[in-house]
């Protein structure tokens, strides 16, 4: 499995202690893009999510 381009943290904190730094970027703009997929009832959840996924990888594609 290669390593996912998760955008780093979405925001930074300063917890190296305790094992993470939050959210990274990637799932914050998943979960942006899913409000848009919310109300369709002809998907499912799954579809709507894989979905989400896609557009948050097209995301930080395009920041680089």
């Amino acid at each position: 499995m290669n390593a996912q381009d998760n955008g780093g943290p979405a925001f930074p904190r300063d917890h190296a202690s305790d094992g993470h730094n939050g959210m990274t970027l990637r799932d914050y703009f998943a979960a942006k893009a899913m409000q848009a997929f919310l109300p369709n009832t002809e998907t499912t959840y799954k579809q709507d999510a894989e979905c989400s996924y896609r557009m948050a990888d097209a995301m930080l594609e395009a920041r680089k």
